[in-house]
């Protein structure tokens, strides 16, 4: 579907030249996210109002091109790649926050917004969007709606599909579609948005999103617990949970993590740890000072070698800008690295602890965890050259193998990061043949000429 020099006349008079490029130096920047895979697309595209996407999207189907959807390309399992060419419909220029309703907690934003920038803009005003994904400082609201991003904070607050409770799209067919409702009930019909949030830009590309908003908790408090193995640190979270007590955020990093962060930031917050755990509540003042407390006390009793309470926000914001470089600090260990985002049941976190460990003695590899403790949510990245094969192949039985444990334990191969083209093969362990295909039923329905995003989430 390579595609016309008539056909980009054609864009080109819906957009205007500016924003609108076909040259290799601009096609090559968005040919790839942060899964590293790269596609090239025909052209790049920067629509500004719905109309302009709806007619982009109208003229896909007369003349049979793909379209892609993008926001800031840093999607982990490459939903945002042209993998067969096409144009890329970059919605950078979709970067307003229309309204923040103080008197009802909503908020209208469109999906270029950034995420960290509008969780400023309505913290000014004594109000919180919890969904915080590490990648908050460059990932966009509709790139977090389009995986359905979760974070540290979804163990007390949730994942991004709780706090939308509208939207406007544009289907594949260049319909323009209004859902749900500004209210915080409403029932009729089916729930198109929440089929939406979560579709890998599949489905339709979202233009516009109405969010509900929270009073700002009061005070926060953030702590460190160092343990002498990860084992340790991983029973703690389970005893956490058991105890009553809801943090707000509880992350862990294992010893391969940290040293590794040590390295790349010099933070010194966690020096020979074997394990790390982050913890933070929040709420009412008093509230906080107990809860903290009563956390302290138990992770020392459950084998915490060094407990720390930061005692103030710049002590706090160091932990945070620690826990979020791991990602880029792993290159240290290697050239290249294979992500991926398991979630087990809180209970059965030690389990898969044991687990990873076993693989990484058995097989050599680096094998570095952390993520949201909390919610069961665990990283795994190993650590490789992909040029050698006989690695890559350890590597691919590893995933393979994990994976499998994962849906024993009762969880799920992907928490937050989608499916998008790489976890594609491993669709079935989780999936059954009747869901997927009433997935794929769904696919066809929304795309009838399979032009919006094709090559994501299924294999065919």
């Amino acid at each position: 579907m390579a595609l016309k020099d008539s056909t980009y006349k054609k864009i080109l008079s819906i957009v205007g030249s500016k924003y609108c490029s076909q040259t290799k130096e601009d096609i090559i920047c968005y040919s790839y996210d942060a899964a590293a895979r790269r596609n090239l697309p025909d052209a790049v595209v920067f629509p500004g109002k719905t109309s302009e996407v709806s007619d982009i999207l109208k003229l896909a189907c007369s003349e049979g091109f793909f379209v892609i959807p993008r926001g800031s390309g840093s999607g982990m399992t490459g939903g945002s790649v042209p993998v067969m060419g096409g144009v890329v419909i970059a919605m950078t220029r979709f970067n307003r926050i229309v309204e923040i309703d103080t008197d009802n907690f909503t908020a209208s934003v469109e999906p270029g917004v950034i995420t960290a920038q509008f969780h400023r803009e309505v913290e000014k005003l004594k109000l919180f969007y919890p969904p915080d994904p590490s990648s908050s400082e460059f990932s966009t609201l509709g790139g977090n709606l389009a995986e359905c991003a979760g974070g540290p904070r979804a163990v007390k607050y949730g994942v991004t599909r709780d706090y939308v409770l509208g939207l406007e799209a544009v289907l594949p067919t260049g319909e323009v579609i209004k859902t749900g409702v500004k209210t915080a009930k409403g029932v009729v019909g089916y729930d198109l948005t929440r089929l939406l949030i979560g579709s890998e830009g599949t489905l339709g590309i979202i233009t516009q999103i109405t969010v509900k908003l929270l009073a700002l908790p009061e005070s926060v408090k953030t702590m460190t617990a160092s343990f002498p193995e990860l084992e340790k640190a991983a029973k703690t979270v389970s005893e956490i949970i058991r105890k009553g007590i809801v943090p707000r955020t509880i992350e862990f990093m294992d010893k391969e993590s940290i040293k590794c962060v040590e390295k790349y930031l010099d933070t010194r917050i966690a020096i020979d740890a074997g394990a790390l755990l982050i913890i933070e509540v929040d709420g009412k003042e008093i509230e906080v000072e107990s809860s903290i407390k009563q956390l302290e006390e138990l992770c020392i009793s459950s084998g915490a070698k060094d407990v720390r309470i930061a005692e103030s926000k710049e002590d706090a914001a160091l932990i945070w800008k620690a826990r979020k470089a791991i990602s880029p600090a792993l290159f240290i260990y290697a050239p290249d690295k294979i992500n991926e985002d398991i979630v087990v049941p809180r209970s059965k976190i030690p389990d898969m602890v044991v687990k990873i460990n076993a693989m990484r003695n058995k097989t050599g590899l680096t094998i570095v965890s952390f993520g949201h403790a909390g919610d069961g949510n665990i990283h795994f990245n190993i650590m490789l050259d992909k040029k050698n094969k006989d690695d890559l192949k350890k590597a691919e039985a590893v995933i393979e193998e994990l994976f499998d444990y994962t849906i024993e334990l009762g969880g799920t191969i992907s928490g937050e990061h989608g499916i998008g083209i790489t976890k594609a093969a491993y669709m079935t362990k989780e999936i059954g043949p009747v869901e997927l295909g009433l997935m794929k039923k769904i696919k066809k329905l929304f795309d009838p000429k399979g032009i919006l995003n094709p090559g994501k989430i299924f294999l065919e």
